[in-house]
């Protein structure tokens, strides 16, 4: 067993307590990210999480946030620790604090620096020594602050999160890995409990099981599984026979599926992102969450309680109304333990024993979504009456007691019926819209949904009850109980929740310039290159980049790109191509005829690093890097389908000689490529064949055209590859001998089931030459903008770029909603934005259109927000907006720009 029960710590760990400042606490945890709200608005938003019922907020650290180049650190402005944990402190929340080094959260890279990705060899999330260097640099810039801020030291941080679900990542060596990261922290003065949480229940993978580590688990189910408190309740059990809470880091954000949590006993409930915010600048990431490529919006909300621009949703009173509840129990609740199920039917409720008598029945009503929390055998004393509830169908949310009288109120979503016992007699009971029912010392009390139901019953001991009857509905919005001669008086609050409409008379002047689409928007950040390189390694990490190359064919048929990521938008001869997203992988674009090319261009994108590690595509990888590896222009292509010869293996282990340029075949059966019809359920079949060369070629590629299977491929004799339909291009230039015209190929298919094989095509042509690398970030883009204001004609919307042009459009927006700001919906098409308000880049959309834009995941596709605070008094406010078309067939189009008041 784990001992997490520091002697003399302010926060200690029990299988069923959570204790802070030697008191028992439930922890309703809010994520609240400061890096994706501005600095004006972290105190606003704190304040709605703790009103909406919430004692704590988690957030992330994300490291490339801090340093955005190697050695570039800033912790000033939007970007000020101190004064977030701060604010935090002087409003009353207590922290999760999360500094990685990896948070995953849908953040560039998962807030892993770029430049990792191209310096010296490493494995990432893992006990390597080189990457630890990296990680003990930046451990030493925010692990101090964190120590300063722990509730040990009189902050209020209660617990660090060292990495993020490494059970989702390939590490080798968890165990090794989380000792060294805990060893890290508790180096630099940490003493509040070190937790790792596991995203897929692997807890081990988590944390290794490293000594002096908490493990914690994420929990993202369908809300409405009828299974999961059968599963959660197994981590429980695992986690208590190892001296541990249950503790809930991440979780959906509905507080109906909280309450089925804490009904299983969860000491720490922290629904991810209940806050919404915005991705500001390049810092976007990508990951699987689409077939299987996505990309991050600029909006980052999940429907969690508090919008992107801080508008309260009807989930908030779901908050409020269930801290009432916890209030209501107090030490009771916090110390509670769920019932054993073993003892129970699988159709019975979950149950909570309370501390010092009783239970909390939850009535999970998986239909409606509804989990009411209802009393049964739980003692009256703490309320200042003798006697029990024996049972409810209704919830208790309030008490309120004074000198001789206690005030209950109990809420159901229709009928509600209250079961009392009192030891002492009843002298009277006055009603006023409630039932009630007297029985041999058993009392029951029973209301409807119209209205307040008011009863009030004087014991012989002199001491007096007064209990309140109501809807749900009404009960969400109780704000507070007072005291009268009459009795109780309750207060309700109007409901915060926002409702908005368009501001159509909004007047924006617009402007615009249109650009040259081939051309960098700079020339600043400009080298020359022997061969195309992949941009991290010439210390490009986030923004745009122009590849520029020379090339010198008569008759090209279409340009293959080599390992293109994440948008590249082509032109030859400054003539437009196609913009595509191949996830990392190669792609042939084809012209519509044969043309000479004699210089080529690609306008390159960085969306994001992918926060996750995902095998299925490039550039899901989490050390994937972005750019292009080559632009080869095409001038044969040559269809090797037919007449390979065939030989049956058992396995996928190599046959020896098999791919022997020179092995003989001649007896081997002549078919097509995936041709030969097998009963094997797992068939590996080595086709062989003879291909002639261009003599004029100096790039040539296997091209496996709808490839469902796997493919190893030997090019006279060596071993050229793998082929997956990830990624079915192969480069094979460096095996081909091109003094020889015949060139020996050998394939080895591992096809499960009979899947597809798709045709085979071999790509010649020539890799470009004398290649020039630009590059653009937030400055470059803002100064190139500044420059060719001047040069701007007014337009009226809508505007119209010609396939593949581009255009910077302004606006005035003078008009900051009386300092609250706005969120912008843009209504167009075939179009990519890059939209900065008063020099801050607000958001980038991709608009529908095309065959090419990807899944657009996390937030609101299609708007941008401007935050109020970042108006200004005296000068201009202005909208700059790069445009893109991005649909080679169609025109793209901006129709329109509505401001939605916030």
């Amino acid at each position: 067993m784990n001992d997490v029960s520091i002697a003399d710590n302010s926060v200690r760990l029990e299988p069923d307590r959570f204790i802070v400042n030697g008191k028992s606490e439930l922890i309703l945890c809010a994520s609240l990210f400061y890096f994706r709200i501005p600095r004006a608005l972290w105190k606003e938003r704190m304040e709605r999480v703790k009103a909406f019922g919430y004692n704590a907020i988690d957030v992330y650290f994300p490291w490339n946030y801090h340093e955005s180049a190697e050695g570039e650190w800033s912790f000033e402005g939007e970007r000020d620790v101190e004064a977030f944990l701060r604010t935090a402190k002087e409003i009353g929340l207590w922290v999760v604090a999360r500094p990685g080094p990896y948070i995953c959260s849908e953040w560039d890279g998962g807030a892993l620096p770029a430049y990792l990705l191209a310096g010296e060899a490493m494995k990432l999330r893992d006990n390597d020594p080189v990457f630890l260097r990296y990680v003990s640099r930046w451990f030493d810039r925010i692990m101090p602050i964190l120590r300063d801020y722990q509730i040990d030291n009189g902050g209020n941080i209660i617990a660090v999160q060292l990495e993020n679900e490494l059970d989702f990542y390939g590490c080798s060596d968890p165990r090794g890995y989380l000792s060294v990261l805990r060893d890290m922290a508790n180096i630099r003065g940490l003493t509040v409990p070190l937790i790792a949480c596991a995203g897929q229940g692997g807890l081990f993978g988590a944390t290794g099981y490293a000594e002096g580590l908490v493990p914690a688990c994420n929990f993202y189910p369908n809300d409405r599984d009828p299974e999961f408190e059968a599963k959660v309740l197994a981590y429980k059990r695992e986690l208590g026979e190892r001296g541990f809470p249950l503790l809930v880091t991440e979780t959906n954000r509905s507080h109906f599926l909280l309450r089925r949590l804490m009904s299983c006993g969860a000491k720490l409930l922290g629904p991810y992102l209940q806050v919404s915010g915005t991705d500001f600048g390049f810092t976007n990431a990508i990951n699987n969450w689409g077939e299987p490529l996505a990309f991050m919006t600029s909006d980052y909300d999940f429907g969690g309680m508090i919008s992107p621009e801080g508008h309260v949703r009807e989930e908030a009173y779901e908050g409020k109304l269930l801290r009432r509840i916890m209030n209501v129990y107090g030490d009771s609740l916090t110390e509670a333990i769920p019932e054993d199920r073993h003892a129970l039917t699988a159709a019975a409720p979950y149950r909570l024993n309370l501390a010092g008598g009783g239970a909390l029945v939850f009535l999970t009503d998986l239909e409606q979504g509804y989990c009411p929390i209802c009393p049964e055998n739980v003692p009256l004393q703490r309320w200042g009456i003798e006697g029990e509830i024996v049972s409810s169908s209704a919830e208790m949310t309030d008490s309120v007691q004074g000198a001789s009288s206690t005030m209950l109120v109990f809420h159901a979503e229709a009928h509600g019926e209250v079961l009392f016992r009192f030891h002492s007699e009843v002298q009277s009971i006055e009603s006023a819209g409630m039932a009630v029912r007297d029985d041999d010392g058993l009392v029951k009390f029973i209301f409807g949904p119209e209205g307040e139901s008011r009863c009030s019953i004087r014991l012989s001991d002199g001491t007096s009850l007064f209990i309140a009857g109501m809807d749900r509905a009404k009960a969400l919005l109780v704000d507070s109980i007072e005291s009268e001669e009459s009795g109780w008086r309750i207060r309700y609050e109007h409901s915060k929740v926002a409702k908005t409409a368009p501001r159509n008379d909004l007047p924006v002047a617009w402007s615009a310039k249109a650009l040259k689409p081939h051309v960098p928007l700079t020339q600043e950040c400009s080298i020359s290159l022997p061969r195309a390189e992949l941009l991290e390694t010439q210390g490009i990490y986030r923004g745009f980049a122009w590849y520029e190359a020379e090339a010198d064919d008569p008759m090209v048929q279409g340009i293959l790109i080599r390992q293109g990521s994440d948008v590249i938008s082509l032109y030859a001869d400054e003539e437009y191509v196609g913009t595509i997203a191949p996830g990392g992988a190669s792609r042939y674009v084809s012209f519509p005829d044969p043309r000479q090319v004699r210089h080529v261009a690609a306008r390159v994108e960085i969306w994001g690093h992918s926060n996750f590690d995902d095998v299925r595509l490039p550039s899901l990888r989490l050390h994937a890097m972005k750019g292009l590896a080559d632009l080869v222009t095409v001038t044969r292509i040559n269809d090797l389908t037919g007449n390979w010869r065939i030989f049956r293996a058992s396995s996928s282990a190599p046959v020896p000689g098999l791919s022997d340029a020179e092995h003989p075949d001649g007896t081997w059966p002549i078919v097509g490529f995936g041709g030969w019809l097998s009963s094997d359920i797992h068939a590996f079949e080595y086709y062989r064949r003879a291909l002639q060369v261009s003599e004029s070629a100096s790039s040539w590629t296997l091209h496996f055209d709808g490839l469902q299977a796997l493919v190893t491929v030997w090019v006279n004799g060596r071993e050229a590859g793998r082929v997956t339909p990830i990624d079915p291009y192969l480069d094979i230039s460096l095996w081909i001998s091109p003094e020889e015209r015949d060139q020996q190929i050998t394939l080895l298919l591992e096809r499960p089931l009979g899947l597809p094989t798709g045709k085979i095509k071999l790509l010649e042509g020539k890799s470009a030459t004398g290649w020039r690398l630009s590059s653009a970030g937030e400055k470059e883009l803002l100064a190139h903008a500044e420059a060719v204001r001047g040069q701007c004609a007014s337009v009226e919307l809508p505007c119209e770029l010609p396939p593949g042009g581009m255009s910077w459009l302004f606006g005035a927006l003078d008009d900051s909603n009386d300092g609250q700001g706005w969120r912008v919906a843009v209504d167009g098409s075939n179009v990519k934005l890059t939209v900065f308000f008063n020099k801050r880049l607000v958001g980038r959309l991709w608009l529908p259109g095309g065959e090419e834009q990807p899944s657009m995941k996390g937030g609101s596709p299609d708007s941008f927000y401007v935050p109020g605070p970042w108006f200004e008094e005296e000068a201009p406010n202005g909208l700059e907006i790069l445009l893109e078309a991005v649909h080679k067939g169609q025109e793209a189009v901006v129709r329109s720009f509505r401001f939605l008041p916030v």
